[in-house]
């Protein structure tokens, strides 16, 4: 590959060299392009520096900026406007020089021309096709709390509009300079570039993924086991306990194989990503699912929402310094073929929340800004954690009142997990326990390192005077270790063989780009069928309820909530995609009934529990009328919650303190029930209305 490098610059050198004699052959037969491809050692884009400069390079990374396509001169024709004597010049300077035309002329009686006398003669220069990108490292290889660094390339004839925003590229090329100062003549600073001499689509899905025999082995032996479902779920985030995460840590198993993507004859696409979204009560690890999803898919992006826009998260169009337009990708389309992972989701503006309508549904982002007018790739799935309307889930409200979401992006979600924080003795306990081992035994693993560290001669100080350099050289020979191919099928073997345990992060991933590469399973009509029948008895389900709830709220002299969770055809689909990841996890091309009844059970204790809180309000009302007081449920009603906490704002204004044992005696002598009123203050407390004094035994109204 050098070699051909070489030569290619040498014969580019001899024709700069002078200009061709009239005499000279021409050569007129077409031009061919080589493209080199190579096993070179990646180098990563920040550690290109000034030592790699005219050396052959290989860098992967993601295309996030492309710009027109224009025509670079690599040799023009010079006339002379007095003599009419004919020049060609040919480029020497590279893609982003000029070429200097002669002072004076170079025919017979230079002295009469006078100077500067030539004059460029278009119709006979010769031209190639010539594109600027730029190059960004993948976000999962950038170090935490830096910016990710990025490069410019240079591409030429067959290279031009291959590459769009959002592909990631493997590319070989030579480092050179260019000046990027406009207007300050030769300055000392350069820029570097890479000029691209091959270019390869390189794509984290599994598409261009090699997997080594002893890997294959030991996946499909992985594959074959009955419990890999089980294995595969518990190895999503282990440190996270809780009897709620079960069914989170397998959706979003699902999540991370996906469905499988059709294209249907007339040419529409079907998308095979599942959305999630994890709305609930705070301190539930819902950030903490979502960074280690974006860690273990193949392609992962994190980004909260509250610090994101609609242009960074779908697309912008920037201005380049001559004026003009080009598009930059954002965080869907870099993690085109992967998860994105948005945080806060209920804090972002709506109008950038509308943005991702098309990216989650139809995985295309349309762009029509500045004259340009294009269609981008966005095949991602989107993993969205959100707070309820109050910060907390509210007891006193429906669910369609602590859901501030619209339905019309509530029904893009596959899946919505509705995650609470009860208030229980046993699994408080559980949890602390928990939570203690977990820091105990990182203390233990820490010291054992520390030890470790010191045995084998890797115990550097990062604050030395070489900035921790062999620290960091160690570290990252620790990581390569863990995400060999050995180590790799070494642990997939020991999990298959003995079924305990949990898959390493770097073998989950090379897993499901197995599963993705190697499998695309389809419905069955058998199971079709049985899917059909469920979701029209689900649906059926939902219009009775609709229908017992309004009658409930005509009867009680209320206005009936709709509810919070359309139930389309959407929905439909989402069991379809569930179902096609379930049976994608043991490599089998065709769904099968187990598929389908474990899409249906997280269907109904995701989403459809979240649906049928309205109807848990309503049944404990018309439930509360008929009993005694003495046989009160454990959930005071809605209606009588309501009533207390008219009670209290009309007892309390604005700016009292009062004593809390007083109050709850006030309250019970004029007949309401001293638990409830405690349950409404706790409330209140909890949006800020009300706050504490004195160690709970005195409030105020705060608003």
């Amino acid at each position: 590959d050098q070699g051909a490098t070489q030569d290619t610059q040498g014969e580019e050198g001899a024709m700069s060299s002078s200009n061709p004699k009239p005499d000279e052959p021409t050569f007129l037969g077409s031009s061919i392009q080589i493209l080199l491809k190579g096993n070179l050692a990646p180098t990563p884009l920040r550690s290109i520096q000034s030592s790699h400069l005219n050396t052959l390079v290989r860098c992967h990374g993601i295309v996030i900026s492309a710009s027109k396509v224009r025509s670079r001169a690599t040799k023009i024709h010079l006339r002379c406007s007095r003599c009419q004597n004919v020049q060609s010049v040919h480029a020497t300077s590279g893609p982003f020089g000029a070429i200097p035309l002669p002072q004076r002329c170079m025919g017979n009686n230079p002295d009469d021309c006078g100077p500067t006398p030539y004059a460029v003669v278009p119709d006979d220069c010769h031209f190639v096709d010539q594109q600027t990108l730029k190059l960004q490292e993948a976000p999962e290889v950038v170090p935490t709390g830096e910016m990710p660094r990025s490069v410019l390339l240079a591409v030429e004839r067959g290279l031009v509009d291959r590459a769009p925003p959002g592909t990631r590229v493997s590319i070989v090329g030579i480092v050179s300079l260019f000046n990027s100062s406009i207007g300050r003549g030769n300055s000392s600073v350069k820029t570097v570039y890479l000029r691209v001499l091959g270019m390869q689509k390189d794509s984290g899905t599994g598409e261009h993924v090699t997997f080594t025999p002893r890997e294959e082995e030991a996946f499909r032996l992985l594959s074959r086991r009955a419990n890999v479902y089980d294995i595969l779920s518990r190895s999503i985030a282990p440190s996270i306990s809780g009897s709620y995460t079960h069914d989170i840590k397998k959706a979003i198993t699902c999540q991370l194989f996906s469905g499988s993507r059709k294209r249907l004859p007339d040419g529409m696409r079907l998308r095979g990503d599942i959305n999630i979204l994890l709305l609930g009560d705070p301190s539930m690890a819902k950030s903490q699912f979502l960074k280690y999803a974006t860690r273990v898919a193949p392609v992962g992006v994190y980004t909260s929402g509250k610090g994101s826009s609609a242009a960074g998260l779908t697309a912008s169009v920037v201005r380049d310094q001559r004026g003009e337009f080009y598009l930059e990708g954002g965080a869907m389309v870099l993690a085109d073929g992967g998860i994105v992972a948005i945080d806060e989701f209920d804090k972002m503006r709506p109008a950038d929340r509308v943005a991702i309508h098309e990216a989650m549904e139809q995985q295309t982002i349309s762009v029509a800004k500045a004259g340009i007018t294009t269609v981008l790739n966005s095949r991602s799935s989107v993993l969205a954690a959100a707070n309820p309307v109050f910060g907390r889930y509210d007891e006193l409200k429906s669910a369609s009142e602590n859901i501030d979401l619209m339905s019309t992006i509530l029904s893009r979600f596959d899946l919505i997990f509705l995650v609470r924080d009860f208030r229980d003795e046993e699994l408080d306990k559980m949890i602390c326990h928990h939570v203690m081992g977990v820091h105990i035994n990182n203390s233990r693993d820490r010291l054992t390192a520390n030890v470790g560290d010191e045995i084998f001669g890797l115990g550097f100080d990062s604050s030395s005077a070489d900035g921790g350099m062999f620290d960091k050289q160690a570290r990252q020979n620790i990581l390569n270790a863990t995400a060999s191919p050995e180590a790799i099928a070494d642990n997939a073997m020991q999990v298959a063989t003995t079924g305990n345990g949990e898959l390493d992060v770097a073998t989950m991933k090379k897993y499901i780009q197995y599963c993705k590469a190697k499998c695309s399973p389809r419905l069955s009509e058998d199971a079709g069928e049985i899917l059909a029948s469920s979701y029209v008895k689900i649906r059926d389900d939902v219009r009775r309820r609709a229908m017992e709830m309004t009658l409930a709220a005509d009867r009680d002299g209320d206005t009936g909530d709709q509810a919070a969770i359309p139930i389309t055809v959407r929905q439909l689909e989402a069991l379809i995609r569930l179902s096609e990841s379930l049976s994608k996890m043991r490599l089998e091309d065709e769904v099968q009934a187990q598929d389908i009844a474990e899409a249906l059970r997280l269907f109904k204790v995701s989403t459809m529990a979240a649906n049928s809180t309205d109807g848990m309000h309503h049944s404990s009302s018309s439930a509360g009328k008929h009993e005694n007081s003495i046989m009160r449920p454990a959930l005071p009603s809605k209606e009588e919650m309501t009533r207390t906490e008219s009670f209290l704002r009309s007892r309390l204004t604005v700016g009292t303190i009062v004593n809390k044992q007083r109050i709850v005696e006030e309250a019970a002598s004029q007949g309401f029930d001293a638990t409830v009123v405690a349950r409404v203050i706790s409330i209140m407390t909890s949006r800020g209305e009300l706050s504490e004094r004195n160690q709970g035994r005195l409030f105020k109204r705060v608003k």
